[in-house]
Formats: structure tokens, sequence, C-alpha cells
């Protein structure tokens, strides 16, 4: 996969001298949880007032990393933030299938009466296969590889697993950061010095499920043809051509589809921009 499809939200992490135990946790808000269909508790936070948003997050990524958008699209809506299976406060029971994770978003949506969606880049998939029933949906870049994309790492999925197997999941996370996101090794050198790498260490095991969520990365127009909710799907302009291409294929691909770029960076829109867009289409 490649640089983006299972890009590593370090780019966009709390400052690396904060404790690993707050990566997990969205501040002003209490911790709830739900059972799964196969039992495993899946934690979430509920904020704000308005009609129910749920998120849902891509690789390498808890609940702590939008805070800032909790902030934000709680002026807005009842914000749903939760934490993916294998991820911070939610438990994890093997055998994975990326169908848990479609029932654990369908526990979250039950337990919330949340009537939209928001999920961002490998969470999109967890989205548009689950069939959970959001009145609305929103995805922003959806990394399905388009012409132009980097190559994929060399058997990266079977090497996420052997790391995994082995019980070397740093191995996985380090494979990720410096193969599947273009990391200098350095740079991932002095990561591992600090305390953020205890949390990327334990969320590690979860990019083979990203991995499997997104099968072979391509555009899955089959898929997308099949999903009758209006869905928005957005993209930065600061992103590579290849990823707002992807965006574009996706929503061209959706019966009731539509495709936005807005000013941001790297496959990140601002917090107050994602706010005011899903506020004029969704509500």
């Amino acid at each position: 996969m490649s640089q983006v499809t299972i890009r590593c939200c370090l780019l966009r992490r709390p400052p690396i001298d904060a404790q690993a135990k707050d990566f997990f946790f969205t501040k002003g808000s209490e911790m709830q949880k739900v059972a799964s269909t196969d039992g495993t508790e899946i934690a979430y936070d509920v904020a704000g007032s308005g009609p129910g948003l749920v998120l849902i997050a891509g690789a390498f990524t808890g609940r702590s990393y939008f805070t800032p958008y909790v902030e934000a699209l709680s002026t807005a809506f009842t914000v749903v933030n939760y934490d993916r299976r294998g991820r911070g406060d939610s438990g994890d029971t093997a055998p994975y299938t990326v169908e848990r994770e479609w029932e654990d978003l369908a526990a979250v949506q039950a337990a919330t009466g949340a009537r939209f969606a928001c999920a961002f880049s490998s969470g999109v998939m967890v989205l548009l296969q689950s069939g959970v029933p959001f009145e609305r949906l929103a995805v922003v870049e959806p990394p399905f590889r388009t012409e132009g994309a980097p190559p994929v790492p060399d058997r990266y999925v079977e090497r996420l697993q052997e790391f995994v197997a082995a019980g070397n999941p740093a191995g996985a996370a380090e494979l990720f950061m410096v193969e599947a996101v273009g990391q200098p090794k350095e740079v991932v050198d002095q990561i591992r010095e600090t305390p953020m790498w205890t949390g990327l260490v334990a969320m590690a095991p979860t990019l083979v499920y990203d991995a499997l969520q997104l099968r072979d990365s391509a555009v899955p127009t089959a898929l997308l043809e099949s999903i009758a909710t209006p869905t928005l799907a957005l993209f930065s302009n600061a992103s590579p051509a290849w990823l707002q291409e992807s965006v574009r294929q996706t929503a061209a691909a959706l019966p009731h589809g539509k495709a936005e770029g807005h000013e941001g960076t790297f496959h990140t829109l601002s917090p107050e921009t994602l706010t005011q867009v899903l506020a004029d289409y969704l509500v």
C-alpha cells in the first residue's frame, strides 16, 4: 500500500512530550462503552449538541487525534468519537475479521442514535462496507490508489502479520512508518525515544486491520455503486493529485456522491473547515 493509503497520523499527533496515555483520550468528555456483537467493548465519547455525528478513524489513529475536531464540530453536532477495536480503551477479541469492525460501528450507532457519519482515510472502508443506516455520509480522502500513486511496499500485509505474530509490534510500527509512510529511519529512531512510541506500539497490531479493510486499495467501484446514501467526498487541495483523483472517482461511482476540494494541508482539512463543510451538507 502507498504512503498515503496507510498514512501515519504522526504528522498531526499531539506534541511528542505528551504522555502516551493521553493519546487515546478526548478531553472534556466522559468515556462510555458499548458491547459489539462478539462481546468486545468499544469505547467512545460524546460531546456537543445537535444531530449525532460519528467520527471513524483511519490507520494508526486513536480518539485523541480528533480532540480539536470534536471541539470544533461540537458547535454544530453531537459528536461521537470512538476507538476502533484494538485501540485505546476499546477491546480486541481474536480472531479479527473485517466484519467485526462493521459490527462495532453498528453498535456505536445503535447506542448513540447518530444520524450521520464522517470517516477518514482507511476508515472510509469501515464505513462504506458496514451498511450501517446513516442518513448521510462524509468521507475524507479515501486512499484508493489511482494513477500516479506510490508503489505498494513489498509483501506489506504479510510482513505486518509476521511482526505481530512474532510479538514484535514495534517492528510493524517501523515498517508502516518507514516503508509505507516514507518517514526517514532517523526520524523514527528519534520517535522511539519519546513517550509517543509506547502508544504507537500498542496500536501497531491494528495496522493489519486497516490493510485488510482496504483490500487491494483500488477504487471499489462495485461497492460504491451499491451505496444509495448521499455522500460527500472531501479532499485537501494540498494533497497529491492521485489522492484528489481517488476522491473524485469515489464520488463519481456513488449514486448520490459529490466531491469537493478545500484548502488544507497534506491529507488534512482543518477542524474549522471540516465543521463548516459538514454543517452545510449534513444539517
